[in-house]
């Protein structure tokens, strides 16, 4: 039989039909299965195991078209059956009304399914999910968010946002209150995002939002506390004062939040830390300046501070702004880091001078006596600086850094992790866990952080270059190439080249590139210079450079527990004992007595 007739002879014993009827009813029945089964209490399973089935009864069933007919008489073999007396023209017809009724049963479900059920799973989905997430969400949480400038010439936003922030500040003290941190509140200014959606992004219950309008020495100051799921207000009120009772009013808008939350404290709320007004103005100034990171704004910021310890010597907090922007301006390059160290050390002790208590110069203490390897003394200064307050996020972030210090990665990871929980769109917090990621050997996790600070921070020096690293060290060095070429920091970008050449077995490039850096940097970046050795493989060139970092009191120093751009020599013998000389070793960090902080939630 040739294909032409066995395909004639198939459509004449109805095969192709009984085909296409098996097909349409088992598309058909899967469908009912997947709708209806759920309300029967039906597994999940059942849909996969029917058709499973359905496709191993498909042959069987093929074959029993060809060999069987139906007959007037009953199901008789075809070859029993004289072609004279056979009615499968009849039967074809039949089966034609089948495939039709079964097609059309199955499109209907298929409709039914798409533009009915479908909406309601999803509804119901949604339902459950927002249910979910309203349940998870703590009912004492709180964002606030930058008071709005309504001043006549919209020239007050750093001092409406320094209200903003002060609040949001004197709220974190609250131990049972959370607090969305201000990088992440802050984000959205300026933007046209409903209340809430803000809190759904923030995971918090509670918004408090407001505005300001200051006129000379005249200020109102306007303030409410918003319900976001319901949208209704809480309280709400205007504040039409003088500039001396600046904090007052702080305090006062505190107390009714506190009070509208019925937050149970186990003292009274805390108190909003006074100043002469206008050197308040000024410090809130002085501190939006410094967050530019660029050498003019630190300028102008240091220029701000003074002012204001000209006008109130006792206010630490300026003394504190004024140590962290030595120490910024040590890291960047506008003070050689002896300097900015030096500098920084004398205005947060005196800050301590004034108030003892104050924990963000204790943790400014910490990090320069961290740098300076005096890790007993940097241990003493962040213990105190979080039991004075354990809910500063950069408190939290520096301790963080300190522990990848003491070569104790783990717990670094996790509190860094619980700080970008916080403030889920701080790019110094995402920075630094990416950081922390790729030093761990995370190397996807780290690429990701690093990421998503790009996208926050296109233009922030530094993240190319961990970026590149991270790529670098999980293999692809043609992307940290890439990468690293982008990156905007001079000097970063001069130290990441070199390894990414080698990364490729450019040698030539290598050595080139690293001479320029060597030529630019000497003594500010011999600790850099000597891991780019040792991750291109030159053990004796990375221990000079080491015993050079020494020399020169590098502050990369301190990280140098857990830098994995070392790995390379560790099996060196030269290794532990230059780790021990300078009191680096695994036993002598074992011996620094630190606890881990709670968690922030």
């Amino acid at each position: 039989m040739n294909s032409r007739n066995f395909f004639a002879e198939l459509k004449r014993r109805n095969v192709i039909r009984a085909a296409i009827l098996y097909l349409g009813g088992v598309w058909a029945l899967a469908q009912g299965i997947s709708q209806l089964g759920p309300s029967v209490g039906a597994p999940e399973w059942a849909t996969r195991w029917f058709l499973v089935a359905a496709g191993i009864g498909f042959p069987f069933w093929i074959v029993f078209a060809w060999f069987y007919e139906f007959t007037p008489e009953g199901l008789k073999r075809e070859s029993e059956i004289d072609p004279a007396e056979s009615i499968t023209h009849h039967t074809g017809r039949k089966l034609d009304f089948a495939i039709i009724g079964v097609l059309t049963v199955a499109v209907v479900m298929l409709l039914t399914d798409r533009f009915v059920l479908a909406p309601r799973r999803e509804a119901a989905l949604l339902a459950r999910v927002l249910l979910n997430d309203s349940r998870s969400i703590d009912p004492k949480s709180i964002a606030v968010l930058p008071f709005v400038d309504m001043s006549q010439a919209k020239d007050q936003g750093y001092f409406s946002d320094g209200i903003s922030e002060e609040l949001l500040n004197l709220l974190s003290k609250i131990p049972e209150l959370k607090v969305a941190a201000r990088t992440s509140s802050f984000s959205f200014k300026g933007k046209e995002v409903e209340i809430p959606e803000i809190a759904r992004q923030l995971h918090v219950t509670n918004v408090l939002e407001g505005s300001v309008r200051r006129s000379g020495d005249q200020l109102r100051i306007t303030a409410q506390l918003v319900r976001a799921a319901e949208g209704y207000h809480l309280w709400s009120e205007t504040y039409d004062r003088k500039m001396d009772d600046v904090f007052k009013i702080q305090d006062e808008i505190a107390g009714e939040v506190v009070k509208e939350l019925r937050v149970k404290l186990l003292a009274a709320a805390p108190k909003t830390r006074t100043a002469v007004p206008q050197a308040y103005a000024l410090y809130l100034q002085a501190r939006e300046l410094a967050r530019q990171l660029n050498s003019d704004a630190f300028a102008k910021s240091d220029a701000l501070y003074r002012q204001v310890i000209e006008i109130d010597p006792s206010y630490a907090p300026a003394w504190d702004g004024l140590a962290r922007n030595f120490l910024a301006e040590a890291g960047s390059g506008v003070l050689s880091s002896q300097e900015g160290y030096a500098r920084a050390r004398a205005a947060a002790e005196k800050a301590l001078e004034i108030d003892p208590d104050y924990a963000p110069a204790h943790a400014a203490l910490g990090w320069i006596a961290s740098n300076d390897n005096e890790l007993a003394g940097a241990a003493r200064h962040y213990q105190e600086a979080l039991t004075l307050d354990p809910t500063d996020l950069d408190v939290l972030r520096n301790a963080a850094g300190f522990l990848s210090n003491l070569g104790r990665l783990g717990e670094t990871l996790a509190l860094e992790e619980a700080v970008v929980r916080r403030d889920p769109v701080n790019v110094v917090a995402l920075s630094n866990l990416g950081y922390y990621q790729c030093l761990a050997g995370r190397y996807d996790a780290a690429i990701a952080s690093l990421r998503t600070v790009l996208s926050l921070s296109p233009n922030r020096g530094g993240a190319h270059l961990e970026l590149g690293t991270a790529l670098m060290l999980k293999g692809d060095a043609t992307a940290a190439l890439a990468e690293i070429e982008k990156e905007k920091s001079e000097l970063l970008r001069m130290i990441g080249l070199p390894m990414a050449y080698c990364a490729l077995g450019r040698k030539a490039d290598a050595d080139a590139a690293l001479s320029a850096s060597i030529a630019k940097s000497e003594k500010d970046g011999a600790y850099n210079i000597a891991y780019v050795y040792a991750f291109c493989g030159d053990a004796d060139k990375a221990f000079e450079w080491l015993d050079k970092a020494v020399i020169y009191r590098d502050p990369g120093l301190a990280n140098i527990a857990t830098e994995n751009l070392f790995d390379k020599i560790h099996s060196d013998p030269r290794w532990l004992p230059f780790l021990r000389k300078i009191g680096k070793a695994p036993d002598q960090l074992a011996k620094i007595e630190f606890k881990m902080p709670p968690l922030p939630q």
